[in-house]
């Protein structure tokens, strides 16, 4: 009997509130051999410490919605009713190309549109350790006004309860112990049976499995 595998790279959706420290865990996937990233687009102008093509692709309004009309996005949304995100499709193509796992750090909204796409992806959401310790995070981030803390705060709360969709549940009160974490779903992510190797079914093969 001929066994059939999965050559297909794994989507990782890496999701949190605002202030989580989720870009880190994702920095720690990243270190992973066979791991890249879905660089993001966004209408929303760089902060101080951003550098285009780096976290984020920055474009017009004009030219999002052109690439959403012309259906270039996996997902994307308005965050806030204010800037838009979305994922290019042309990550996963070349993750394929390449024959790498793809991570992509979206939120709730783009999670499940991906989900829909791609059932198999695998889903990580990122718990802080407490409210406060959130709310400390954003403020000691000096990015925000007080009423932009109060709406990623009551953001953080509509994300949360969406946990339940999620196949993993990290919390990241310890950033070495929580990489580490993420870092043992991308591992063992690879070695679930639905997803055989080309070398485990000759081996499965040769046994006459």
């Amino acid at each position: 009997m001929t066994i059939a595998h999965s050559q297909q790279p794994l989507v990782f959706i890496v999701s949190g509130p605002s202030g989580s420290g989720k870009s880190t865990l994702v920095e720690k996937m990243l270190e992973v051999p066979g791991t890249m990233f879905s660089i993001s687009c966004t209408t929303r102008p760089p902060r101080a410490t951003e550098s285009p093509g780096k976290w984020y692709d920055f474009v017009s309004e004009a030219e999002f919605d052109l690439r959403a009309s012309h259906g270039e996005f996996l997902e994307y949304a308005r965050v806030f009713g204010k800037h838009l995100y979305g994922t290019p499709r042309r990550w996963v193509e070349e993750a394929a190309r390449k024959g790498l796992d793809l991570v992509l750090e979206i939120d709730v909204q783009g999670a499940e549109q991906v989900k829909q796409k791609l059932p198999a992806a695998v889903a990580i959401f990122i718990l802080p350790p407490a409210r406060e310790d959130l709310e400390r995070r954003l403020r000691a981030r000096g990015q925000d006004s007080e009423e932009a803390i109060k709406r990623r705060l009551d953001r953080a709360r509509q994300e949360i309860q969406r946990y339940t969709e999620y196949d993993f549940l990290v919390v990241n009160d310890d950033v070495e112990r929580a990489g580490r974490e993420v870092q043992a779903i991308a591992v063992g992510a690879r070695c679930l049976r639905s997803r055989l190797s080309e070398r485990a079914c000759k081996i499965l093969e040769s046994f006459g499995g």
